[in-house]
Order: C-alpha cells, then sequence, then structure tokens
C-alpha cells in the first residue's frame, strides 16, 4: 500500500493513527504538527486505512463531494493540492468555512454536487474526485462530475446503501450503482467498509 506523501502512520494520543500535518480541527488527538486520522469517521481514510489503491500521490487537485463539517476535507487539503469542497446544507457549510479560513488550499462551495453547472465556472480540471454524499442516485452524481477530471484522474467514491433504498439488500444496491456508473467509467476496486462504515462500498475508478 502506497500512501499519498503527506499521509503517514504516527502514534498519535497514545494509538497508532493515520496521520495528516496542518491544523488542528475539533477535538481530534495531536502530535505536535501531526493529526490523527480517525477512519472510523472518514471514509477516505477508511479506504486508505484498508489497504486500497487510490492512485493519490499527494499535491493533486481534488474536488471533495459531500465535504459536510469538513472532517475529511480537512485531512485532503493538508496533502493535497487545491481541493475545491461542495457542500449543500447551510448548518455544515458555516463550520467547512470556519476550517478552511486556516487553510488556503480548501475552497468551501455552498452548491449541490447534483448540479455540478452551478460550479463549473470556479472549479478547474482536477486529478481526483472525493465523493461521499448521502443521497439517492450517487452513480449519476459522480457521472455528472466526471467533466472535472482529468485523463487518468481518480473517483474515489463511498456508496451509501441506505441512502440509495433503505429497503432493498444493500448489495443489490452496490450492484446497481456500480452497473450504472461502469457507464462512464472504469472500475479499479471495490471494498466494503463494514464495519466501521456499515452498508457503505467503497470504489475506486477512472473515466472511460
Amino acid at each position: 500500500m502506497n500512501l499519498p506523501e503527506g499521509v503517514q502512520y504516527r502514534t498519535v494520543g497514545g494509538e497508532r493513527s493515520l496521520a495528516t500535518r496542518g491544523p488542528r480541527v475539533s477535538d481530534e488527538p495531536t502530535d505536535g504538527e501531526w493529526r490523527a486520522w480517525s477512519p472510523t469517521r472518514s471514509k477516505l481514510g477508511a479506504m486508505l486505512d484498508a489497504g486500497m489503491e487510490t492512485g493519490l500521490a499527494g499535491g493533486e487537485t481534488v474536488l471533495y463531494l459531500g465535504a459536510a463539517a469538513g472532517t475529511t476535507a480537512s485531512h485532503v487539503a493538508d496533502f493535497a493540492g487545491p481541493t475545491y469542497a461542495v457542500e449543500f446544507a447551510p448548518r455544515p457549510v458555516r463550520e467547512l468555512v470556519a476550517v478552511a479560513r486556516d487553510r488556503d488550499r480548501l475552497f468551501p462551495l455552498m452548491k449541490d454536487a447534483r448540479r455540478p453547472e452551478t460550479y463549473a465556472h470556479v472549479v478547474e480540471p482536477v486529478d481526483a474526485i472525493v465523493q461521499d454524499v448521502a443521497t439517492r442516485g450517487q452513480a449519476a452524481v459522480a457521472l455528472k462530475n466526471r467533466q472535472f477530471l482529468t485523463d487518468g484522474g481518480r473517483l474515489l467514491l463511498a456508496v451509501k446503501a441506505r441512502s440509495e433504498d433503505v429497503t432493498r439488500d444493500p448489495e443489490a444496491v452496490f450492484e446497481a450503482v456500480t452497473t450504472e456508473l461502469a457507464e462512464g467509467y472504469e472500475l479499479l476496486a471495490q471494498q466494503r467498509l463494514d464495519p466501521r462504515h456499515e452498508d457503505h462500498l467503497a470504489v475506486v475508478a477512472r473515466p472511460r
């Protein structure tokens, strides 16, 4: 497994954990400039901790869809280049903006990831899309935002089965989502994130 430059395993708060170097957010354990990155609070952190090959090397330009209050987006901005963080809900956006004040590479956008035309004039071509949206139509969101990915770029997607259909078996949901996703992406890797994130499937893909 290759971690991106700027992401390390370190002993932080008495426990070995992924960590990035940057200003502290919330109550996370720190060790000097290093801050723990908990895989139980971050789907991307769980992907890295599980050894998935994400294609991230460090320094990439990133579009983060579903940034919420900025916990994972802040870690991404610690090791990546410009990070455009899209979040629709006003309350977490306020927290995201506060997190971004200490990070000159993190750019909050109060936008709907289902409508990329509303931020296409702001977002430059990106090397990676990190998607963690709690909505139906997660494959459609990834397909609509494919326009921003450079050739050879990566989609790092956390599929939330319960957001798609709470009544269906998660495996059936995952199959439906990945089948739709394959219309515009080559699927490189898939892995369940249980038990850290119940009924979630991590997908690594690149645009066709």
